[in-house]
């Protein structure tokens, strides 16, 4: 019996048809060659016209009648297109993250919708030079028609004159051009003109030779085999030029080149640097650009106008003919990773679309995240280091204060003792600083100021997370629950409660002790609009401030030679998040904020002020020793079953109606338990950290195991289990492989 299969096709995938695909049965001799991304050729409408479309799943189901579905006429021969590959990104996105196939390309590929191209009208002669210079003659002398005249014998002067320019210069009206065209004596042409984003003043020439340790890593990168590579290099070791030298090569060799940034902060800096090299051929893409400049600058890179791209985790799909490199850089920020369907991680995907374009890859940062260096000393990925600063500066020295010491010495003030004494130092030098407040976890937990511990979870170790409604602590990864204690239960102290200091705070107690500092803040008030990020981070790399205080925006990758002392206030918050990542986030911010300390020709220092000094991860992080955190947290993870040594899937259950939801989590977690897979761990149903937003509930069952094929298995198997339970449709079912988050 013949196994019929289908093929769900779009016909156009520039507009919103993206919504609307059509059904084609494939003949026997074309099934296995047809999957998704592949380019067919179809009979379409009465006519059955035939033309090019795009699978974008295949399927064993038919939509309608057999024989009402037209056939597949036959496969498109030549190279894979580049909307073919997008098309074949988006099926591993639907597969592996579990989302429809429509949310995933939307996802990648940009659609045009209602943006207007934006055009240039030039006016150019229809008849001849001799013609044109009879016609001024005759305009010339008569009262009315000098603008007529003046316009005609420009024209026989230069080829085509911009409208504008004709309007502005010449005094011709609109009447006088609709005059002359519908006489036929001239015509209007209209060019394309694509927004372009960048706006930087004049710049030097780049002119950095590479240093030894630089060029080797360099080479070593462009002579490996392997598709994806670890840049592991100590702050202000010069990995940016690194990656320029190899771009360099790349376009070199005709292809072209994303590089991914994890904030829309860092554009300002790294795409001066780039534009210094490389000119007219670098763009950006980011979240603040209207929906014209992000759609012209993929159009200007599938007409190989630009070779580079720069941007935060949508540039990942810019529409490259020919691509041949994907930078991430600082590849440990959790911003790669999509809060929205389908979740994907920018680091997974790029590495897909890498193999489908036989590009390179290359992940750096100065602190790697712990699943890509785990790959990484596997001999997954390649690994180069670049283990000492560019400019042979040392690292800054870094001095840790134990802030219940300074309770117990009177002090209840935001700054240590130390700090404000090194500030007042800096102000003195005229010297720049940096006050980093770690805010993430912000008032989730309680932790006690006199002994600097957080309550914990007895079972998970990882902290309870408050809730002020119902006034317990809970956990979100076992379900246990407390109440809250009035006194530590660790020291006695009464001091205890949530962490409540923000920016702002900080900002008004500066100036109240350094009155005659420039102060600037950066945090998400103080860049709402557009071109704030580049305006905050440009007067302080001018040199126009003396003390920037923000969150982790000003933390990440930022180079300002004159920041000679770095102050990081409440190290210790972001460690206490009921999250099994909460040791590492909290290494990568204190190492990359001491990062940002003496990268100058001054030697640099950071204060690092917590309540908690004994703990491992804040001081591997005062000595910049990511060995020695790494061994410490791929120990706990093992042992906790945690990614990376096991993958972990989260499957998020939501409804307007609570019992509803208890009901669909348990009987998915029963269907779960009697399949019983092989090692495949399970916790919960229980309900999310925030059972509720918008009224709507959420339950939450985690998954874990070695092998990610078996949870994708088993979304796979939830997802047509649910299909067909017709009570269940209406419900949302979300999956989260290896979180970065809790629910």
């Amino acid at each position: 019996m013949i196994n019929l299969l289908f093929a769900n096709i779009i016909v156009d995938i520039s507009h919103e048809k993206l919504d609307r695909p059509f059904q084609y049965l494939i003949p026997e001799r074309l099934q296995k060659d047809i999957m998704a991304g592949s380019r067919v050729e179809v009979p379409f409408g009465k006519g059955n016209r035939i033309i090019t479309g795009y699978v974008i799943e295949v399927v064993d189901t038919p939509c309608m009648e057999i024989s009402k579905i037209k056939e597949i006429s036959g496969i498109k021969k030549g190279s894979l297109k580049i909307e073919s590959q997008l098309i074949a990104l988006s099926w591993f996105i639907k597969e592996y993250y579990g989302s429809t196939m429509n949310k995933a390309l939307k996802t990648v590929i940009p659609i045009k919708s209602s943006v207007k191209n934006k055009d240039k009208k030039y006016l150019k002669l229809r008849i001849s030079k001799e013609e044109a210079l009879d016609l001024y003659e005759n305009y010339i002398r008569r009262k009315n028609t000098v603008q007529r005249a003046m316009l005609i014998k420009e024209l026989t002067e230069v080829d085509s004159i911009e409208l504008e320019i004709a309007k502005s210069k010449l005094g011709v009206s609109d009447s006088i051009v609709k005059n002359l065209e519908e006489s036929k004596i001239i015509e209007i042409q209209r060019n394309v003109v694509y927004r372009n984003p960048i706006n930087i003043e004049s710049v030097g020439n780049y002119n950095i030779e590479l240093n030894p340790m630089q060029r080797k890593v360099a080479d070593d990168i462009l002579s490996d085999f392997r598709t994806t590579h670890l840049l592991f290099g100590v702050t202000g070791s010069g990995k940016t030029e690194v990656y320029m030298e190899i771009i360099q090569n790349i376009i070199n060799d005709g292809k072209e080149a994303i590089v991914l940034i994890p904030e829309i902060a860092l554009t300002y800096q790294t795409i001066r640097r780039f534009y210094e090299k490389f000119g007219n051929k670098v763009s950006i893409i980011n979240s603040k650009l209207s929906q014209g400049e992000r759609y012209d600058q993929f159009e200007r890179a599938k007409k190989g106008e630009i070779k580079i791209m720069i941007g935060p985790r949508s540039a990942l799909f810019t529409p490259f003919n020919n691509l041949g490199l994907i930078i991430i850089d600082e590849e440990h920020e959790g911003a790669y990773k999509s809060d929205q369907v389908p979740k994907y991680h920018a680091r997974e995907v790029a590495i897909q679309r890498a193999k489908l374009t036989g590009a390179k890859v290359v992940l750096g940062s100065a602190t790697p995240s712990v699943n890509t260096y785990y790959k990484a000393m596997n001999g997954e990925y390649g690994l180069h280091r670049l283990l000492k600063r560019a400019n042979e500066q040392a690292l800054p020295t870094v001095d840790i204060v134990d802030m219940r010491e300074e309770l117990n010495n009177g002090n209840k003030e935001i700054f240590s003792g130390k700090l404000k004494q090194l500030i007042e130092d800096r102000l003195e030098k005229n010297e720049q600083i940096m006050l980093f407040l770690n805010r993430r976890g912000y008032s989730s937990f309680i932790s006690c100021r006199a002994c600097g511990k957080a309550i914990k979870c007895p079972h998970c170790d990882v902290s309870l997370t408050l809730h002020k409604k119902i006034k317990k602590l809970e956990c979100h990864y076992c379900g246990y629950s407390s109440e809250i204690p009035k006194i530590c239960p660790t020291c006695s102290s009464k001091y205890i409660g949530g962490f409540g200091i923000g920016t702002e705070q900080i900002e008004e107690k500066v100036k109240e002790l350094f009155p005659t500092a420039k102060v600037l803040r950066m945090d998400m008030d103080t860049t709402k609009g557009k071109g704030e990020h580049e305006n905050i981070l440009s007067t302080f790399a001018k040199g126009e401030a003396d003390i920037l205080i923000g969150t982790q925006m000003i933390v990440k990758g930022h180079d300002f030679p004159g920041v000679t002392l770095v102050g990081i206030l409440a190290a210790d918050l972001s460690l206490f998040a009921s999250d099994y990542m909460a040791e590492e986030k909290t290494f990568q911010l204190l190492t990359q904020a001491a990062g940002r300390a003496g990268r100058g020709n001054k030697p640099g220092e950071v204060v690092i002020q917590t309540y908690s000094p004994e703990e491992l991860c804040i001081i591997s992080a005062s000595k910049q020793d990511y060995e020695e955190f790494y061994n410490n947290e791929i120990e706990y993870r093992s042992l906790m079953t945690y990614p990376p040594v096991y993958d972990m899937m989260a499957i998020l259950i939501s409804d307007a109606k609570e019992e509803f939801v208890e009901i669909v989590s348990r009987d998915i977690a029963n269907r779960i338990e009697k399949s019983n897979i092989e090692d495949l761990i399970m916790i919960g149903p229980a309900k999310a950290s925030i059972s509720k937003i918008n009224d709507i509930y959420r339950e939450v069952i985690y998954l874990k195991h070695k092998d990610e094929e078996i949870l994708i298995k088993v979304k796979n198997a939830i997802n047509r289990y649910v299909e067909r339970v017709e009570q269940y449709k209406k419900i949302s079912i979300q999956f989260d492989f290896n979180p970065m988050m809790h629910y």
